[in-house]
């Protein structure tokens, strides 16, 4: 079993794939190299002498810089490696041209043909709360529908926000609650709000544009006389009644949409489970797909390979925008822009937002970008989009299913059980954690580490998606783990 991995010929470091003792020798690139101290797997170990100030290189890639003298066989962690990360900078676009040669394999999922024209891979009844001052009305609701029926596919979604917010808070409130409206899982909806809320319940109707009148349905609860709840569950049952007729179709991927995200990053996330991600997104860009990348602060340190890869100039423009603009919300609240890692990511490897940032980026593959996202919008065009949103693992997953995700392919080392209002699929980027948490993980990705080739695993794991979509469920579903979280960013009243 290999123990050391050097990833790029151009690297000064190698990740050690099993703990290391000191003492210890391995050999890279014909040289035997003598352990300085113990190296936990996942980490790095120096293969050159580095100087104080010279750069770290992983990926082919600067991560940072030596804060000191280090010899070859030294651990290599977030106590001696410094961020090479600065605030706004100006960037020139070096346009890339990319061939995936990839081919069309014509492949189909089972999916529900909706009345705009979307498609969905489930078929579910929400309730949608307006303001948090409902959030117990329409959990009620959920559990009462759910007793009379039986059924494992009614929903109710709480959050905290709706009112006392101002500005850029109260759109981001609108727009997610709208897109969620517009998505294509539900096959009947319920808006529930209360009245005398800031997001104001007819005001929110109208934002949501056109919609299906014969699935989704609007109350206000201060307009009723009497018992809400009582009030609500008729319009529920003809609801649940009009989804239950809905039948699954062949549908070809080119309908397909999936987010890509991360949490919980490892050293090894950035070997096995996001390039893995990168070969998924490829293949189903190629099908005439759509992908979604977020989280940009950990897009910072590898911004630049993202830009080159803009299919157009005016794209180029949005994603310097995108990340600056965020770099400048870190700015205004006086935080500097390259403290992301946390703690979990620095004891499972990760020192520098560049070291994160150059494993994160790998999720996209090679593909051109061909959109790029405001947060709280929806998908316009198919192929590669940028989204912007936090590295909040809650609030980017809300944000990849607002903007049209059918399902969010999530990879950690550390493990996570959440899920958002779609199916929320977890991917382990060591074998161990699928080992101890298979509640949480639906697909191993540490087997890439253990040799097993890339192609084959990404064959399965293409296989897996493709289930997933055609209604296997992923293990946040099967432990009715749903949550939404809305990106808050100004004050509240």
């Amino acid at each position: 079993m290999t123990t050391i991995l050097k990833i790029n010929p151009a690297d000064n470091v190698v990740v050690a794939i099993q703990p290391q003792k000191a003492g210890g020798i391995i050999e890279v690139d014909g040289k035997q190299i003598t352990l300085l101290e113990d190296v936990p797997a996942g980490h790095k170990i120096a293969i050159t002498d580095l100087q104080e100030g010279e750069n770290v290189i992983k990926y082919g890639f600067p991560i940072g810089h030596a804060k000191e003298a280090k010899k070859a066989g030294s651990w290599m962690n977030e106590n001696n490696i410094k961020t090479n990360l600065e605030g706004l900078l100006s960037y020139e676009y070096h346009p890339q041209e990319v061939v995936l040669n990839i081919p069309d394999e014509n492949r189909t999922f089972m999916g529900y043909r909706r009345k705009d024209g979307q498609v969905g891979i489930r078929n579910e009844v929400w309730i949608i709360p307006t303001v948090g001052c409902v959030n117990g009305i329409v959990q009620k609701c959920a559990e009462r529908l759910r007793q009379e029926t039986g059924s494992d596919k009614i929903f109710a979604f709480p959050h905290n926000y709706g009112c006392s917010q101002l500005g850029d808070d109260h759109e981001n409130t609108k727009k997610i609650l709208r897109d969620m409206v517009h998505h294509p899982n539900a096959g009947a909806i319920l808006v529930v709000g209360l009245g005398c809320e800031n997001n104001q319940p007819d005001v929110f109707e109208q934002f949501c544009g056109e919609y299906d009148r014969d699935r989704v349905k609007f109350v206000v609860s201060q307009q009723i006389q009497g018992d809400e709840v009582e009030y609500c569950m008729p319009i529920l049952r003809e609801l649940y009644t009009k989804m239950q007729h809905d039948k699954r179709v062949p549908c070809p991927l080119s309908e397909l949409r999936i987010g890509l995200k991360c949490g919980g990053s490892d050293g090894f996330s950035g070997i096995t489970a996001n390039p893995l991600l990168g070969v998924l997104s490829d293949y189903l860009v190629a099908q005439g797909g759509t992908t979604i990348l977020t989280e940009v602060p950990e897009m910072f340190g590898a911004e630049t390979i993202l830009m080159d890869r803009c299919a157009t100039r005016e794209l180029f423009d949005q994603t310097v925008s995108l990340i600056n603009d965020f770099k400048d919300y870190f700015l205004r609240h006086g935080e500097p822009v390259g403290e992301n890692p946390s703690p979990g990511n620095k004891a499972g490897g990760i020192s520098t937002l560049e070291d994160k940032a150059l494993g994160c980026t790998q999720k996209c593959g090679k593909s051109l970008v061909r959109g790029v996202l405001p947060y709280g919008e929806r998908l316009q065009v198919k192929g590669l989009n940028l989204l912007s949103a936090p590295g909040n693992d809650l609030v980017a997953s809300t944000a990849l299913a607002a903007a049209g995700c059918h399902v969010v392919l999530f990879t950690t080392g550390r493990g996570t059980p959440f899920g958002t209002f779609v199916p929320t699929m977890k991917i382990s980027t060591n074998s161990a954690l699928y080992k101890n948490k298979p509640q949480w993980i639906d697909f191993n990705a540490g087997v890439i580490a253990e040799g097993e080739p890339m192609e084959e695993v990404a064959k399965r794991f293409a296989d897996y998606v493709i289930a997933v979509a055609n209604g296997a469920k992923t293990n946040n579903e099967k432990n009715g783990y749903r949550e939404i979280a809305i990106f808050k960013t100004g004050v509240t009243l």
